[in-house]
């Protein structure tokens, strides 16, 4: 596979956090507002340009200010079409003219550069489990035969959306730790990637704490589309023939303003529930601060000791009446959490679609964001997802990965832009992370290069932290890789830590990352495809497979 060169590390040492992030609407740049740790939160999209800077990064000076030189798109390249396209069933791929999804909003976080140990040996961040990024990317390729926006991908987000197979946590911990490490099959040579898998504790259905649901719906004519409101209204036929009986449902829409339309009702009022879904149609402009409003007000009403309470939104995002600005609506949302009510958003449609608004919604409200393209997806969230998007079992949860400067020279971890938490506040138990519901699993890539002649040691030590949801208590958990645990070869690695490494490349290039400029996908496809035989009861790997062919065709015609 594609090997980078050494000189290829040293310009890369060059880069610097550019300390903003962009919000586009078609790519357009709106505002810059500063995010993040600023050393570790991004990279600029620039190189050395004079040889006198070529030199500082020989000798170990970082350059300021690199002027911000727009990243070149990748090479084309071919893929050639080995098999039929066996996209997943359930999901739709539209022939034809491709359509143009317009108006989407989507925030640059940028990507993260390598650091040395040497300067700073600590990378923390925010446990995460959205998916939304990947499901978007994978509705760009199949529905509308194009590559998304570079700013549309959150390299975690592709990462965590495979289900992997992690031993569970002994006992009544919340989480176990697993760590494995192999040489990089993308980047550098005589690079490893390292793989941080946390595992969190499984709940059976029946054994979760019974939910007051509060949906909050978008019926706005934005939604007056197939795959908007009438996914909607499936995905939520297909929720409550999985509920318990103890469940509560109450749903409130809104559109220039927001009304109930479903005081709580027990899930074993089904058909009760199914009438009030099924009436939902689209009308008026699209009033958001509203709904949650009021969605919020009938969670407070109705919640009880004992019970989950949740406000989950479903909506294409767009706000365009009332007060639009998110200082307003996330107000309503953080003051909900110190009521115990937290808030998950699931995204439909393409076109004047606001991902960042989703996105936050989400993080402020302590939940998760989903975005459903298909029914198949719809499952995946409101079936399998189910437990553990309801019942969370661990709140700010934070990852601090301690990397050894006497084994490890440099490091970089792949995606968590914008989960960046400040290395001296992962101990800092005010401030706001990640929540983690049961039975889920959290992962993060690392790229690391050892220091020369060191043949054992400590790589890194991983630290988790969080606050117990059963018990209130913080806890806080440790564990080690080894020199000796390294795999001799990518091919020795578990066929997960495979499709996770090329999950991975596979963003880093549709994001047109720096540290995948030289990369193609042929490669990422040539680590992929053997995994369709070696996982086949794993459908998202046919699928995933699927989606780098379609990738490679579009950079090769220009779509």
């Amino acid at each position: 596979m594609y090997k980078r060169t050494l000189f290829g590390i040293l310009i890369g040492l060059m880069l610097l956090a550019s300390g903003c992030a962009v919000f586009t609407q078609s790519n357009q740049p709106v505002s810059a507002p500063g995010t993040g740790e600023a050393q570790r939160q991004t990279v600029a999209t620039a190189a050395p340009t004079t040889p006198q800077q070529a030199e500082a990064v020989a000798d170990g000076v970082v350059a300021q200010g690199a002027g911000g030189v727009p990243l070149q798109p990748l090479a084309p390249v071919s893929v050639a079409a080995t098999a039929p396209t066996t996209i997943a069933a359930g999901t739709p791929v539209l022939s034809g003219t491709p359509q143009t999804p317009d108006d989407m909003f989507f925030e640059d976080y940028g990507v993260n550069p390598y650091l040395d140990t040497a300067d700073d040996h600590l990378s923390t961040f925010a446990m995460d489990v959205d998916t939304a990024s990947y499901t978007l990317t994978r509705s760009y390729l199949t529905s509308y035969s194009q590559l998304p926006p570079a700013d549309a991908i959150r390299p975690e987000e592709f990462i965590n959306y495979f289900k992997m197979d992690y031993p569970s946590p002994e006992g009544n911990e919340a989480f176990a730790i697993r760590m494995d490490a192999a040489p990089a099959p993308f980047g550098f040579d005589g690079h490893y990637l390292l793989r941080v898998g946390i595992q969190g504790r499984y709940i059976a259905p029946e054994d979760r704490t019974p939910a007051l649901l509060i949906f909050v719906i978008d019926v706005s004519g934005s939604m007056d589309r197939e795959d908007r409101l009438e996914t909607v209204k499936d995905s939520l036929e297909i929720l409550v023939g999985e509920l318990r009986e103890d469940d509560r449902v109450g749903i409130v829409v809104y559109s220039n303003q927001s009304r109930a339309v479903l005081e709580p009702t027990p899930a074993s009022e089904k058909d009760t529930i199914l009438v009030a879904i099924n009436s939902l149609h689209p009308e008026g402009s699209t009033n958001v601060e509203d709904g949650l409003r009021l969605g919020y007000q009938m969670a407070e009403a109705n919640k009880r000791d004992g019970t989950l309470t949740r406000v989950i939104v479903l909506s294409d995002g767009v706000a365009n009446v009332g007060n639009t600005g998110a200082d307003s609506i996330l107000n309503t949302i953080k003051d909900g959490v110190q009521d115990g009510i937290t808030l998950s958003t699931i995204g439909f449609g393409m076109g004047n679609y606001n991902d960042v608004l989703m996105e936050q919604l989400a993080n402020d409200g302590n939940g998760n964001y989903y975005y459903v393209d298909t029914l198949r997806e719809a499952r995946r969230v409101f079936i399998y997802n189910l437990t553990g998007t309801l019942q969370v079992i661990a709140y700010d949860a934070k990852v601090q990965v301690d990397f050894n400067p006497d084994v490890t020279d440099r490091y970089r971890l792949i995606g968590y832009e914008n989960r960046a938490i400040a290395d001296q506040d992962f101990r800092n138990d005010t401030v706001d992370a990640g929540e983690v519901g049961a039975g889920h699993s959290v992962t993060a890539l690392y790229e690391l290069a050892l220091e020369d002649g060191v043949p054992e040691g400590v790589v890194a030590t991983v630290y988790i932290r969080y606050k117990d949801a059963e018990t209130g208590e913080i806890v806080e958990r440790s564990q080690d890789i080894t020199v000796a645990d390294l795999l001799p070869s990518i091919d020795d690695a578990p066929a997960d830590f495979r499709l996770l490494a090329a999950a991975a490349e596979f963003s880093e290039l549709l994001r047109e990352s720096y540290w995948a400029q030289d990369g193609n996908y042929v490669d990422v496809l040539n680590l992929a495809a053997p995994l369709v035989d070696e996982m086949p009861d794993n459908a998202d790997v046919a699928e995933f497979v699927e989606l780098v062919r379609l990738a490679g065709r579009y950079v090769d015609s220009g779509g």
